[in-house]
């Protein structure tokens, strides 16, 4: 399936990143298909309503890797340990290379925070 928000980002990543952020966007889509994408903020980010601004999650990239980011990260209960701290609430989990997109452990982290963005919206204040 085409989205225009994500084919602008695949277009703009390094080609050895787009096999990647193919892989976790098509994840995300599975797990929340209530989410609508949109470039923001430089990246290709997932909202829940209306609120545009505290968006779910996010795919970016850094010169070394795809970045699947959350923006009330620090809430989530990271079960993998696979969250890196970004901000005060983002967390962020680092993909190099597609064998490490595990679908089902990316579906599990968007549906947690997906189930509970109003209340970590709150959170944050």
């Amino acid at each position: 399936m085409s989205d225009p928000a994500r084919d602008d980002l695949i277009a703009r990543v390094e080609k050895r990143f787009a096999p990647i952020a193919v892989e976790i966007d098509r994840a995300i889509r599975q797990a929340a298909p209530e989410l609508e994408s949109r470039i923001s903020y430089g990246m290709l980010t997932y909202i829940l309503g209306k609120d545009r601004r505290a968006w779910v999650c996010a795919i970016g990239t850094t010169k070394n890797a795809v970045c699947l980011r959350f923006l009330y990260g620090t809430y989530l209960s990271d079960p993998g340990k696979l969250l890196r701290p970004g901000t005060s609430t983002l967390s962020t989990i680092d993909y190099t290379l597609l064998a490490q997109v595990d679908a089902g452990v990316v579906a599990a982290y968007v549906r947690e925070a997906v189930a509970h963005h109003a209340e970590f919206k709150a959170r944050a204040g």
